[in-house]
């Protein structure tokens, strides 16, 4: 069965330089950098609030590194906003005094803000893309911008304009599994392990923990993540999982949210059971964002490969430089790390270079990819898709942007080189 919407007009709100769409930890640093070279720029974010799955997900802490001023500004900025003097790493995340850093460098950057708002479609002419149509509170609206940036994640821009795509992985289109990271309090920290990685083994007078969890907790969770937080006796927990998700459907997503909420209390049940330090530990956050790793990569000028990242490659064309982390591959059918993974084994300390065509979708016009949906295979996606290499890709494409609305080009028609100016 079909219905027809009646046709009506969508009225067009504003015209701007710069859209971007998406508020993470990519888009902030696309939007701010945008604006502060002058553009008039506007965030559309469907959340209530700023910073993606580094706020509204609860993330931990930034792990992994990339060569980026804004990045290190990020950190600065929020450890000023820090009341505790010591014993807090600047990439460990309070998402409270996260939000407040964003929005003071959105708000100085003169970036117009636009939250609970979702992009539902897109304006083109012919195959350039020109505007974007939002579905909020206020109704079906239109903002028309001489560049979009797609800070979404899932590329959800970019796939209504008709951007070339494939889901997950290569083979057989599987993807990583989501989260949903929540927060434990009455921890006690002098005693509390927390092992950080799926290969982090901690042995107890009961068992080892990673093996404990795997036999105890409920399928398809099973591992032990847990994170120290810049508050004390409070840890955050990346243990609940749920697979086969596809997080561009709502449908896959409300499954998510279920899925993961009942681990919770099971999950908590174990750490008072099993682990040092967590014997009177109770809940006292969820994340409202799901933490969605992996769904559609775009085919962009350049493909960034595994063997790319390994190398250490240096690109002429880089617009992202010193960026690393290891192949952080979910298990795609259960607990732990993937057989594909590698975090402890990842030899390669090098920082390696993005190219601008990763930004750049081979057809589409008038738009810049940035975040984890630039062109990269699904390994190599294991790697540029954490927070810091993402907001190294933002400020590239915040610079891209503005140098094509300056000179009145295309953006695949700045030159990597002038970008590389701005980022030096």
């Amino acid at each position: 069965m079909l219905y027809r919407e009646p046709e009506k007009e969508i009225p067009v709100i504003g015209e701007y330089d710069v859209i971007v769409a998406g508020s993470g930890p990519s888009g902030m640093a696309a939007a701010v950098r945008a604006g502060r070279m002058g553009c008039r720029v506007l965030l559309v974010e469907c959340c209530g609030r700023v910073g993606g799955i580094s706020t509204s997900g609860l993330m931990s802490h930034f792990t992994g590194r990339c060569d980026s001023r804004l990045y290190r500004e990020i950190l600065q900025r929020a450890a000023d906003h820090n009341p505790y003097e010591t014993g807090v790493s600047r990439v460990q995340i309070d998402p409270e005094l996260m939000t407040v850093t964003y929005l003071e460098m959105l708000q100085e950057a003169k970036v117009e803000l636009l939250l609970y708002t979702l992009v539902c479609g897109v304006m083109m002419e012919g195959e350039r893309l020109c505007g974007i149509i939002t579905e909020s509170k206020s109704g079906r609206q239109a903002y028309r911008a001489k560049v979009v940036i797609d800070c979404t994640g899932d590329g959800d821009v970019a796939a209504k304009s008709g951007a070339s795509y494939y889901m997950g992985r290569e083979s057989d289109g599987k993807m990583q599994p989501a989260t949903l990271m929540f927060k434990v309090g009455g921890v006690d920290m002098a005693r509390a392990s927390l092992p950080e990685s799926f290969e982090t083994k901690v042995e107890t007078e009961k068992g080892e923990l990673q093996a404990l969890a795997l036999e105890k907790l409920p399928h398809p969770a099973g591992h032990v993540l847990l994170y120290k937080s810049p508050l004390p006796g409070i840890v955050t927990c990346n243990m609940t999982n749920v697979t086969d998700i596809d997080g561009t459907r709502a449908e896959d997503l409300t499954r998510a949210e279920q899925v993961c909420r009942s681990q919770m209390e099971p999950i908590v049940r174990f750490l008072r059971e099993y682990v040092p330090g967590y014997e009177n530990c109770y809940i006292i956050s969820a994340a409202s964002l799901m933490g969605v790793r992996e769904t559609r990569h775009f085919r962009g000028e350049y493909t960034l490969t595994e063997e790319d990242i390994l190398a250490a490659r240096q690109f002429e064309n880089w617009v992202v430089r010193d960026a690393h982390f290891n192949f952080d591959v979910h298990n795609l059918t259960g607990a732990s790390l993937d057989k594909t993974g590698c975090q402890h084994g990842f030899k390669q300390s090098l920082g390696y270079t993005i190219p601008y065509g990763c930004l750049l979708p081979e057809k589409i016009d008038g738009l810049l990819l940035s975040g984890r949906n630039i062109s990269g295979t699904h390994m190599a996606h294991s790697n540029f898709r954490v927070m810091p290499i993402c907001v190294g890709i933002g400020e590239a494409g915040g610079v891209a942007a503005s140098l094509a609305v300056k000179k009145g080009i295309l953006p695949r028609e700045v030159r990597a080189e002038e970008i590389q100016t701005y980022l030096q």
